[in-house]
């Protein structure tokens, strides 16, 4: 498997009594690891970026690369709206030893495509580390265009991005429009067997915090061109995949790994909640349906 390609899991930060759970949290990655995943993501907004304080961030991507340890790839989320703490946040992970960052397109702000660019530039030119871009326009209100994001490739920091734009038309306009060892990886679960086919790397995930096994044996098959094992790895992680959003993320993940005994405390920091009773049955139903409880 090739660098920064196949699953990689969007990981959940667990709490415990309102605070970071260290212990929960290398468990969690014990868990990945040792399952077969191909790297790991901290404080995405599956960790929940948004609402951890700056000295938690830069703890818990801390504490992700000691216990990782080099075992697989740590792509560190170190997005912001503000460029300056974009770029502060992005020193913090190379400090910390990361092997690249995950950088999300400036929300809420609105920025034009030149603004996008003027804003991703500037931390590049700062820190000197590998970049992944993040394109989540169902988040962030902006897209990032195809001709911006082909733009953005030519920076020597950038490799790749995280394309959570869930269509496959602009995955493949991105694709055709970067150079061939651009890396494109999914940001969506359910698009990440088809983003392969159409020539990507691999997914950013989140289903895989529940099942890091299920959605690398799926990256694995469409990435070595296996299009029925695929198909039917897709299939069988298809209901899980959606219920991840069924409410508020991270909160359907945070119930799973909680009804499977991986964490303690299933509580999201607020604005995000826990899981409403209907989304809670259907999550036992699809755990039991693939033999996860």
């Amino acid at each position: 498997m090739e660098r920064f390609h196949g699953a990689l899991t969007a990981l959940v930060t667990p709490f415990r009594d309102g605070k970071v759970d260290e212990k929960g949290l290398i468990d969690l990655i014990e868990y990945q690891i040792a399952n077969g995943i191909h790297g790991i993501v901290p404080c995405g907004t599956t960790g929940e970026s948004a609402t951890l304080g700056f000295d938690e961030h830069k703890r818990v991507v801390e504490l992700t690369v000691k216990t990782v340890a080099g075992r697989v790839p740590v792509i560190a989320g170190t997005g912001a709206n503000n460029t300056l703490e974009a770029i502060e946040f992005t020193e913090s992970a190379k400090e910390s030893g990361a092997d690249a960052v995950l950088s999300v397109a400036p929300y809420y702000n609105k920025p034009s495509q030149e603004g996008i660019y003027q804003h991703f530039k500037a931390v590049c030119d700062a820190v000197d580390i590998p970049t992944f871009l993040y394109n989540v326009p169902g988040r962030t209100v902006v897209n990032i265009q195809p001709e911006t994001t082909a733009r953005l490739a030519q920076l020597e920091n950038v490799i790749g991005i995280k394309e959570a734009c869930g269509s496959l038309e602009q995955i493949s306009d991105v694709l055709r429009l970067c150079p061939d060892d651009f890396i494109l990886l999914s940001g969506d679960d359910f698009t990440s067997m088809p983003t392969v086919f159409v020539g990507g790397k691999g997914v950013i995930s989140v289903v895989s915090n529940v099942d890091p096994k299920g959605m690398s044996d799926l990256m694995n098959a469409a990435l070595a061109g296996d299009v029925t094992r695929s198909k039917e790895l897709h299939y069988r992680l298809f209901r899980l995949m959606k219920l991840m959003f069924a409410c508020p993320s991270p909160a359907p993940a945070k119930r799973a790994l909680k009804l499977m005994g991986k964490i303690v405390d299933e509580t999201p920091r607020l604005p995000i909640t826990v899981v409403d009773e209907p989304t809670d049955a259907k999550l036992k139903e699809a755990l039991a349906e693939i033999g996860m409880l």
